[in-house]
């Protein structure tokens, strides 16, 4: 028999128990965030019929799609949560209640490059809010408020939300008449690794005059504190429709996140802020932690004019906001951010002697019917040798059970970080666990 050596694709993350258990516990903040603010789950199939899966065609996510043929079915694996959303919002229109606040976490599969903190396979966390012909700013300011409240409750260090709005960008450019929108936001873009002067230089290049040069430069070092950010827009000569729109739903959408409670040290106005210039049309979002701008955008979204245009005539506007929580992990457990996060399951290790097995287990199922997680080390061997394994999942509390303690009620509850111990009965245990 041949043996072959195990190993994993590159671009797939996968994690030995103790850090498994660290990246649920992420998981589970999110969830309970998403729940919070009264988001609903969805879960959509991995797999997608092609023609639905790639009805938008070109760019350069479907070159990354993986693809295949089943029989007469030409199948595509998702590459994101939102065009999985797009196909369900409107398969089920009919029994959703709009605004429709769904929340999906599930592995999404693009063939990019495999390298490190790139994944072929990693975790999405999407939340959206889809309107049936119209929706609320009201929304625009409750996807960020989320995010504040779980990276405030991640505890990764300092972060900073960055708001802006498409319609300021496009009706601005508009009035410049820029006629490649994404070629001048690619160089602008540019400008903290560039410098203003090689910006300028590259926007001539694209066919700018030197006044709308100068005018756009202007523009974009705009700075100061919201009020001041949102003053300078509206004092600017610029008439543009689209503009004075962007302006007063950018003035609105601060209101509304202040409202919510997200602390103005926590997000700010950057005008630089695009995202996907041929998706998003009002509300944008990136986030970044501040001590790691490294990472890039730890968490983005924004609205969005039609949702499901390929497959509906009828308008969905909507607005969103995701985690990419692999390569966001992989990052913090390399920065070491989250060692300090909860790794074990159990928070009692019951170590029986030989003739008190029965009695443990009784014990053990005790202790879990009062909702204490705990586990039971039956094998046999030498009492350090038990200690250890008790240790290599990091389980706080020891209680070995002997003939004594079984007749006295009395145990003794070892904490494997101090080495102290507490004499207590099951009642006292149960007592200070239920605390």
């Amino acid at each position: 028999m041949t043996i072959i050596k195990p190993s994993t694709l590159p671009g797939f993350m996968e994690l030995l128990p103790k850090d498994q258990v660290v990246f649920n516990r992420l998981v589970d903040i999110i969830k309970t965030n998403f729940e919070k603010y009264g988001f609903l789950p969805i879960d959509t199939p991995v797999l997608e019929k092609a023609e639905v899966l790639l009805a938008k065609g070109g760019g350069e996510t479907e070159k990354q799609v993986y693809e295949f043929t089943k029989g007469t079915t030409d199948i595509a694996m998702r590459f994101d949560l939102t065009v999985p959303l797009a196909r369900y919002t409107v398969e089920h229109f009919s029994d959703l209640n709009f605004p429709f606040k769904r929340y999906q976490i599930g592995k999404v599969y693009r063939g990019e490059r495999a390298q490190k903190g790139r994944y072929r396979e990693f975790y999405q966390c999407d939340i959206d809010i889809i309107g049936n012909g119209k929706i609320s700013l009201v929304n625009d300011a409750e996807c960020p408020a989320v995010i504040y409240s779980i990276f405030r409750e991640f505890n990764f260090g300092k972060f900073t939300i960055n708001i802006n709005n498409r319609k300021i960008l496009n009706g601005f450019f508009k009035s410049l008449e820029v006629k490649s929108t994404e070629e001048v936001m690619r160089i602008i873009d540019k400008i903290d690794k560039i410098g203003v002067d090689n910006v300028k230089e590259e926007l001539a290049k694209v066919g700018m005059s030197a006044e709308n040069i100068d005018k756009l430069i202007s523009f974009i070092e705009i700075d100061g504190t919201k009020e001041d950010i949102i003053e300078a827009l509206k004092n600017l000569d610029c008439d543009n429709e689209d503009f004075i729109q962007g302006v007063e739903e950018l003035e609105t959408v601060v209101k509304y996140m202040r409202a919510y409670g997200v602390e103005d040290d926590y997000f700010k106005i950057n005008l630089k802020i695009a995202r996907g210039l041929d998706y998003y049309t009002g509300t944008v979002y990136e986030t970044f932690l501040d001590d790691h701008r490294e990472l890039g955008s730890v968490s983005s979204g924004g609205r969005y004019d039609n949702l499901a245009g390929y497959y509906t005539t009828n308008l969905m506007p909507g607005v969103g906001m995701s985690i990419g929580l692999t390569r966001l992990f992989s990052k913090m457990q390399e920065l070491g951010l989250i060692k300090e996060t909860k790794s074990e399951v159990s928070d009692i290790i019951i170590i029986p002697m030989e003739e008190t097995v029965v009695e443990s287990i009784e014990i053990l199922s005790r202790l879990q019917k009062e909702g204490i997680s705990a586990t039971i080390y039956a094998e046999s061997g030498k009492m350090g040798k038990k200690f250890k394994y008790a240790d290599a999942l990091d389980i706080k509390y020891a209680l070995v059970i002997g003939e004594n303690e079984i007749k006295s009620n009395v145990y003794g509850l070892k904490n494997m970080d101090t080495g102290e111990q507490e004499d207590l009965s099951i009642e006292e245990i149960i007592a200070k666990f239920s605390k």
